[in-house]
């Protein structure tokens, strides 16, 4: 189960590098997977374990996508410290004392894009801040930040079930 998880965060990280390499979508919209991917770690590997997993995906992102390193790094590590308080808050703890992963069918589309919601709204946050948000005026960020969370949380919300195989067998 951990290698296919495994197998699945690696190819989820390439289409990543494609889409930040080679879909711009404007100044407006920054399409980032990386917020689900960390969220989806499975609940069994520690929040530390889970820093540096989120730091090294950001990091790889960073040095093979797009010319500031450390900018996704820097907004994904949070994401990842929060992401067992999103599980309980948004699953319940069992989640968490089940070592259970979270699906649409198992969960709910409701409950599903909540989490999303708030891992990809911290994400962008701290995103968007860092690159930038002095040198354009507060409308600008503003655009940008409803832009990609609507964007972010549509794709998100379809790759929640290709990380989570636990419903297809």
């Amino acid at each position: 189960m951990r290698n296919k998880f495994f197998l699945t965060y690696i190819i989820l990280l390439i289409a990543q590098l494609m889409i930040s390499n080679y879909f711009n979508l404007g100044a407006y919209v920054m399409l980032s997977i990386l917020p689900i991917m960390v969220l989806c770690i499975p609940a069994g590997v520690g929040t530390i374990a889970a820093m540096f997993i989120a730091f090294a995906t950001g990091l790889a992102t960073d040095f093979l996508s797009e010319g500031i390193v450390g900018l996704n790094a820097l907004a994904l590590v949070p994401v990842a410290f929060i992401r067992k308080t999103v599980l309980c808050f948004v699953f319940g703890e069992e989640i968490i004392v089940r070592n259970e992963n979270f699906s649409i069918r198992k969960n709910g589309l409701g409950k599903v894009a909540v989490a999303v919601l708030i891992a990809q709204s911290l994400f962008l946050l701290i995103y968007i801040i860092a690159d930038g948000v002095l040198t354009r005026s507060f409308l600008f960020f503003i655009g940008r930040f409803l832009a990609s969370i609507a964007a972010g949380v549509l794709i998100s919300i379809a790759i929640v079930d290709i990380i989570d195989d636990n419903d297809r067998r």
